[in-house]
């Protein structure tokens, strides 16, 4: 700021993002005066945070949904500022809960700084590059890529900083990477070890609702097109509170959730298993390890830094210089990486077949190659070992099991009663498919969608649904 020009105090400290989700976003900036004071925008600035604008947000959705460029970035900032409406909520019955509660403004700042960082380790592609690269090959999951950044190239800034846009900390207070790094991702031993505090906020980021799917739900609708009027955030935030048994919904707030999982489950059926998404995905499963492996050889466990240069900008522009690559190999790679680039969808729907994994009547399968399997064998002799794809899709709306499932577990507070308890979940949830199965196969092309859907009916003992022709 030019000499002789100062702030008002009230708006000193702190600065605003426009955003097309909540209008404005509050961010801390350094204070006039405060020399190397450590905020939230020099966390937003780091090259770890900004990494993110070079990854999309879904995967491969902005191939079928034109609007859709949004990244992991937008989606961070976003999560940041509805983690701190978390806490606007909780932070009185937390208080209460527990004796030794931090201050507001650190409680705040932490849900906040862990909601920035909660997809820092997201790599090319998101949640594919998890399940064809880091899973297979690495044994890891973004989450504990995440982990690792935070605790070993953030853990320094995320110390110095020592407020919130609602205040500075008590005396003494400090954030805790490690305290981060829990809420990212609840550890498999150790969790008894955090603070009774801490462990009640885990699921803000791990739960049925979370500080991560509110705002993915309405900001992937948004920019896709759809429309989600029903998802009402405001109620549900209203009625969260903490009581001595974990985080607690009450009652009048049973309908807002109910809404929301149903809208969850809305954005996954018809836009992130999207038969095109899916298809696309089919065809980059048999070049995408091979890809990283040849562009990005490097166990980014080791080499943290390296993964700075990790993204989806890099990984597509690596792949079109591979057009005139003199090695064979790097060319037939970039040649197919350049069909799907111009969305030459190279596998194309045949049949589609959606129905609730509680079924009787219905043979359930989760894995794809059993169930390709069982459709070969039910082909015509002739046409048995046409090329095809079968891809099965997945999701639960409900908890698991929300009485063992600590991280999802859902309290239900009846004033009624004065309890707080996760029986209510068995009828709130009782009008929402358990789990849901899709059923897709795909051929080369569409001479033998009959023949396919016969099939598939046959081996799934589902009803006949037709072939249905596309233009995928």
């Amino acid at each position: 700021m030019p000499a002789g020009k100062r702030r008002h105090p009230m708006y000193e400290g702190v600065a605003l993002l426009a955003d097309p989700i909540y209008g404005y976003i509050h961010f801390t900036v350094p204070i006039d005066g405060r020399g190397h004071e450590r905020t939230e925008k020099d966390l937003i600035d780091s090259p770890w945070v900004q990494r993110l604008r070079r990854v999309h947000q879904l995967q491969s959705s902005f191939w079928v949904f034109p609007s859709a460029e949004h990244s992991r970035f937008q989606h961070s900032v976003g999560v940041m500022h509805m983690a701190g409406r978390f806490a606007d909520r909780l932070y009185p019955s937390l208080r209460q809960a527990f004796d030794r509660c931090p201050s507001f403004p650190l409680v705040k700042e932490l849900l906040r700084v862990t909601g920035l960082v909660h997809d820092i380790g997201h790599g090319p592609f998101s949640h594919f590059f998890d399940h064809q690269y880091l899973q297979p090959v690495c044994g890891i999951t973004h989450e504990h890529l995440g982990q690792l950044i935070v605790t070993e190239k953030l853990a320094d800034l995320i110390r110095r900083i020592r407020r919130s846009p609602e205040g500075t900390f008590k005396s003494g207070e400090a954030l805790e990477p490690e305290h981060v790094a829990f809420l990212m991702c609840r550890p498999e031993i150790g969790a008894e070890r955090m603070p009774g505090w801490l462990r009640t906020l885990q699921p803000v980021f791990s739960g049925i609702y979370t500080a991560d799917n509110m705002d993915y739900i309405q900001r992937d609708a948004y920019m896709t097109g759809f429309s989600l009027d029903l998802v009402d955030i405001d109620r549900l935030l209203y009625y969260t509170f903490v009581t001595e048994d974990g985080l607690t919904l009450h009652k009048s707030g049973s309908s807002a959730l109910r809404r929301f999982v149903n809208a969850r489950f809305t954005m996954y059926a018809d836009v992130y298993y999207h038969r095109t998404n899916r298809a696309m995905d089919l065809h980059m499963q048999e070049i995408f390890e091979e890809t990283v492996r040849l562009l990005f050889p490097v166990d980014p466990r080791k080499e943290l830094d390296r993964y700075l240069g990790v993204s989806d900008w890099s990984l597509l522009e690596g792949v079109r210089r591979w057009l005139e690559d003199p090695d064979p190999r790097r060319r037939a790679l970039g040649e197919e990486w350049s069909r799907i680039v111009a969305r030459e969808v190279k596998w194309k729907m045949a049949y589609d077949h959606m129905e609730t994994m509680d079924d009787p009547r219905a043979k359930k399968f989760v894995d794809a190659a059993e169930l390709e399997a069982e459709i070969r064998r039910a082909l015509p002799a002739a046409i048995a070992s046409l090329p095809l794809k079968v891809d099965v899709a997945r999701q639960d709306p409900r908890p698991l099991n929300p009485w063992t499932e600590e991280a999802k577990k859902i309290l239900i507070y009846d004033p009624a009663t004065d309890r707080a308890s996760p029986q209510p979940v068995q009828d709130l949830f009782r009008y929402i498919p358990a789990r849901v199965a899709h059923y897709r196969v795909f051929a080369l092309d569409h001479a033998h969608d009959d023949a396919l859907a016969r099939a598939t009916q046959a081996v799934l003992g589902s009803p006949g649904d037709p072939a249905i022709p596309t233009n995928v």
